[in-house]
């Protein structure tokens, strides 16, 4: 089959130009994507920034990639226009969460309520940002899971955001029984601190006294720390360290 041929019929000519026209759209889209990425790392852009020009120029690559193919096949974009009006209430309706999800993103954007990279917490969900789109969030989570989030979450629930301060307070309560001096459990708390080369010196580590309850002194141990990815696993740390000094020694 030659060139002649090809061009002599029109279904196979407008195939080869769709496939054409899909293929340098990818590789633009790819080459941009590229060179966005290392001209953000140049200057030190925002990771979030670098995200959501990605975005914008994939959409509207692929945009005009669609608008330029329905034009070589000889498809009335006026008319399509006009149909899409027609139907549009229907097609909003059906596509609402996906407008209220994209709606959302542009809002966490603008308020700048957190970026990648910043550890978060929503719905008893909590990880790394990794990607923030448009539609959707994606969190790592400690143990290596990948939660997507759709963006409407973000307007309708509560969200914290533990990254903004660097300094992370880590709590751990605790039950006192009588038998065992509090005072001696927070000198041996603050000693305790001091062989942790996570534990910040100011603030400085403390013991709270909370309640008198019928089995002991409701307190709370709290150490301030440098790094909120890891409270976690500091306070299970704690646990193991103070836990042998709580045990009753009249039992």
């Amino acid at each position: 089959m030659n060139l002649e041929t090809i061009l002599n019929n029109p279904t196979l000519r407008d195939i080869i130009v769709t496939i054409l026209i899909l293929g340098v759209s990818t590789l633009i889209i790819k080459w941009s994507s590229i060179f966005i990425i290392r001209t953000g790392k140049r200057f030190e852009s925002d990771d979030t920034l670098i995200q959501v020009i990605n975005e914008i120029i994939k959409y509207t690559i692929y945009a005009l990639a669609i608008t330029i193919i329905l034009n070589e096949l000889g498809i009335n974009i006026t008319a399509i226009a006009v149909s899409l009006g027609i139907v549009g209430i229907a097609v909003g309706f059906a596509a609402r969460d996906t407008i209220s999800n994209f709606i959302s993103g542009l809002f966490v954007l603008g308020d700048k309520s957190f970026k990648v990279g910043d550890i978060i917490e929503i719905s008893d969900q909590k990880g790394k940002v990794m990607i923030m789109g448009f539609r959707v969030t994606k969190l790592v989570t400690p143990d290596n899971n990948i939660i997507t989030i759709p963006n409407s979450n973000f307007s309708r629930n509560l969200l914290v955001n533990h990254t903004p301060l660097e300094e992370k307070r880590v709590d751990l309560d605790i039950t006192i029984p009588y038998s065992v001096n509090v005072e001696e459990i927070a000198e041996r708390f603050k000693n305790l601190t001091l062989r942790f080369k996570w534990a910040l010196d100011l603030p400085k580590p403390d013991l709270i006294i909370n309640e008198l309850a019928d089995t002991g002194v409701k307190a709370m141990l709290s150490v301030w720390v440098d790094d909120p990815w890891k409270v976690a696993e500091y306070r299970s740390i704690i646990a193991k360290e103070i836990g042998p000094l709580l045990v009753d020694k009249h039992e």
